[in-house]
């Protein structure tokens, strides 16, 4: 069983920064890419960050230049540095990993953390 643990949401005022982390455990051959969504209230959750297993990573417009992404392959976590928040940041934010296990090398398998909620405040 695959558990990603997510920690690091928080209050904070506009222009503030925080640095989101999440960590996967449990019989994980490898992972694939790593990265964030968010949902806040009565939209769609959208894609934040992405970061392959190489290290390439993707940005929505919206948070680019504000934003890192980076991860720690053998510890099988993922961050998201976040700077210069802004009041439409305000959402949860959910990790998520593509993990292949040892018994089926060839398939990816897509699992989400429980959401860590971050609030900005004008």
């Amino acid at each position: 069983q695959v558990q990603l643990v997510e920690s690091g949401g928080d209050l904070v005022q506009a222009g503030g920064s925080l640095r989101l982390s999440c960590a996967a455990s449990g019989s994980i051959f490898s992972i694939n890419d790593m990265g964030w969504y968010r949902q806040a209230p009565g939209k769609q959750r959208e894609l934040v960050a992405g970061i392959s297993s190489g290290g390439t990573t993707k940005f929505a417009d919206s948070v680019k230049g504000r934003f890192t992404i980076s991860r720690d392959n053998a510890k099988n976590t993922v961050y998201l540095q976040m700077n210069n928040l802004k009041p439409e940041d305000t959402a949860v934010y959910y990790c998520y990993a593509q993990i292949r296990f040892s018994w089926a090398p060839n398939n990816l398998h897509n699992y989400w953390g429980q959401g860590t909620q971050v609030t900005v405040s004008s």
